[in-house]
């Protein structure tokens, strides 16, 4: 056994730093992701109240695997939290590519967070009848985030990531024969955040159609094991920071909330290489 170890071993070494001839070359690839996100303040603003949530936590909010019934039935594998990317090999070692990021985050219902702003006896127009108790000048005072009567706050329609992401390529291993090859992948990426928020204060709010809301940037590292020259398994630790200025909450042009989102994201994908490299 230990022989075979050593052979491999050897085998690797000497593979050490070749690399697949891809410049030229597509990729495609589609996974799915799971999220974390540290607590983030969330600012509420329209007629009659502009308040913040201080430190609010979220969670991601993933579908359970039921193989064929949704993650592989054609009409519906886009509901899990899914990542789709496809790319171009400017190098080698170096490729572009446009990405889409649906992950999901869900403010968690009935924690206690800390209030600082004004609320008055009735919000928004038309006017919107607030509970008394929650009624008042605040400064740093704990509060109950109830979803019945005061906010249920969600992206789980997309926290949607569109972004442009710049990688490169570092061989770790190479089969001596055939096309196998492991990839230790970075990268950096700009975007966008184009969110579906499924919001409700003071009872009043819908699931708002998509709408751009602000901007991000994000870093990650991974591996990419190409199988063949033509399909490749992938996987990446990424972690970013979002500004989210305009997201829609009752529904009502008045009315909105901003937020600064940092998230990490954990993903696994399965990919394609086209065409022929030059």
């Amino acid at each position: 056994m230990l022989k075979y170890f050593i052979l491999f071993f050897v085998i690797s070494v000497a593979s050490f730093g070749q690399q697949l001839k891809r410049k030229g070359t597509y990729f495609v690839y589609w996974g799915y992701n799971r999220s974390v996100y540290p607590g983030s303040d969330i600012r509420f603003k329209g007629p009659g109240y502009d308040f913040t949530l201080a430190n609010v936590a979220a969670s991601d909010a993933p579908t359970p695997f039921d193989g064929f019934e949704t993650y592989f039935n054609p009409s519906l594998f886009s509901i899990p939290q899914f990542n789709f990317h496809g790319g171009y090999f400017l190098k080698d070692n170096l490729s572009i590519s446009l990405g889409w990021d649906h992950m999901k985050y869900v403010v968690n219902d009935f924690q206690t967070t800390h209030i600082t702003g004004t609320i008055s006896g009735q919000v928004s127009s038309p006017a919107i009848p607030v509970n008394p108790a929650y009624v008042g000048n605040f400064s740093n005072a704990a509060i109950v985030i109830n979803p019945s009567d005061f906010v249920d706050y969600e992206h789980t329609d997309g926290f949607n990531y569109a972004a442009i992401e710049l990688d490169h390529y570092k061989p770790l291993w190479r089969a001596k024969a055939g096309k196998m090859q492991l990839d230790w992948v970075n990268g950096f990426g700009l975007g966008v955040v184009v969110p579906r928020s499924d919001v409700r204060l003071f009872s009043v709010g819908q699931n708002n159609f998509w709408n751009l809301a602000g901007a991000g940037a994000s870093v990650r590292t991974g591996l990419r094991l190409n199988l063949s020259r033509l399909l490749f398994f992938q996987t990446d630790l990424k972690g970013g920071y979002t500004n989210l200025w305009d997201v829609h909450t009752t529904g009502r042009s008045v009315d909105n909330a901003s937020q600064s989102i940092w998230f990490g994201e954990f993903t696994g994908a399965l990919g394609f290489t086209i065409g022929k490299a030059k």
